[in-house]
Parts: C-alpha cells; sequence; structure tokens
C-alpha cells in the first residue's frame, strides 16, 4: 500500500481515513459492520467515492445498527435503492442486510463478530477468503482482502516507515499478535 502512504496524507478525503483509521483495530460491532458494508460498495468505485459518501451510508444503513438492518423488509431495501447519498446496486444492498442477519447470528455461535475474527485469526488470505465466501455475501478475494487489511487482520496497510504504521503498531493489531 506504499501509494496510499505516499498520496493519503494530507488529503482532505484520504487523509483523516488513512492516518487514524486503516490498518488500526477495530472492536464495535457497527464499526466493524461500517467497515465491511463500505468495503463491498467499493467495488468497481474508487475508494474516495466511498470515503465521501460515508455519511450518508451511515444514515441510510441505521448508523450500521446490526439489529435495525437485520431487520430491514422491502420498504427498506426501497429506500435504499432511491437514497443518492449512497451507492444504489441491489445486489450491494442485499448484501448489506443479509451479512447483517450473519452478524447478528454470530453472536449465538461466537460471541459476536469481534469474537468470529479472532476465532480463526490466523489464516492466510486465501484461507480468510474461503471463509468469508462461505459465510458471507458479494465478499470476494479483493474486498475481504481490504477489510482484513483495514483492520489490522492482514499485513500490508502502510509501509513501515510511514508514521500512521507506527501509530497502528501500538495498538497490536492481529497481525503483529501472530
Amino acid at each position: 500500500m506504499s501509494g496510499y502512504c505516499d498520496s493519503a496524507p494530507g488529503h482532505p478525503v484520504h487523509g483523516p481515513y488513512h492516518d487514524s483509521e486503516y490498518g488500526f483495530p477495530q472492536s464495535g460491532e457497527a464499526e466493524l459492520f461500517e467497515r465491511l458494508v463500505l468495503e463491498i460498495n467499493q467495488a468497481g468505485l474508487s475508494w474516495e467515492t466511498i470515503l465521501r459518501k460515508r455519511d450518508g451510508f451511515r444514515q441510510a444503513y441505521s448508523g450500521f445498527d446490526v439489529d435495525k438492518v437485520a431487520r430491514y423488509g422491502e420498504k427498506e431495501r426501497a429506500r435504499l435503492l432511491a437514497d443518492a447519498g449512497i451507492v444504489r446496486n441491489r445486489l450491494k444492498v442485499e448484501a448489506a442486510i443479509h451479512n447483517a442477519q450473519v452478524i447478528r447470528d454470530l453472536r449465538q455461535s461466537h460471541g459476536g463478530f469481534l469474537a468470529w475474527l479472532e476465532a480463526h485469526h490466523p489464516l492466510s488470505k486465501a484461507e480468510w477468503v474461503k471463509l468469508f465466501k462461505k459465510t458471507f455475501r458479494f465478499t470476494g478475494g479483493e474486498i475481504t482482502g481490504e477489510f482484513l487489511m483495514s483492520l489490522g487482520y492482514l499485513p500490508g496497510a502502510h509501509r513501515q516507515d510511514c508514521p500512521a504504521f507506527k501509530r497502528a503498531a501500538k495498538q497490536k493489531p492481529a497481525w503483529m499478535r501472530t
């Protein structure tokens, strides 16, 4: 990701994400769900587009409250598909709702999304991709890899000489614990 470390710092949109979120561990269910939804929606688009629409996603998906999104029905699907503040793609909308239901169910089987991630760590990227494809919708290799790298489960978010690398390392991301 050296290109991101070269171009993002100081950028009005990419800078704050690069400097304080990308590669940094997250533990809250809403934050993990948000990152998954954003990564899925980025497919075929620029990350800047997604970051610019982030507030729209947050509002459209009930603050990424898993329980609320898991209960979305046809009325909410239609609302999302008409919302210009997000990516209006039926497959991505359906994936977000389905994945919220999966995350809700992970509470019963593992104690939550974070506990599920921790229970499977460490895996290779290929093993993670296989697991995500089996568990979630719309999670191919690139989406899964970026999701896990963005949360510190896979290395590579920052160059070692990047100041953000040093800040993320202080939080002991999962890839550093293996």
